[in-house]
């Protein structure tokens, strides 16, 4: 892995740091950043695994009135399409 040096700069009221564009994660990418005594890691935030969602969704349960039903949803007509 590559090693760069780089030099913090004020955002706002905030510290931060450029990244190269090799090093990038991507705009809107969530980043985890873990402060452990002097070593700061930075790296994309983990996705939940199918297991996981299915423990959470199980965690929260149904809802209260059960499984709702809604008015069929006709689509209007578009000539043409």
């Amino acid at each position: 892995m590559p090693t760069i040096t780089t030099k913090p700069f004020k955002s706002g009221n905030s510290e931060a740091i450029r990244l190269p564009k090799d090093m990038a994660f991507g705009i809107g990418t969530e980043i985890e950043v873990t402060k452990l005594g002097g070593i700061v890691t930075i790296r994309p935030k983990s996705k939940p695994t199918i297991k996981q969602m299915i423990a959470k969704m199980r965690e929260i349960g149904p809802p209260p009135d059960g499984v709702q039903k809604r008015e069929p949803i006709e689509p209007p007509e578009r000539p043409g399409l």
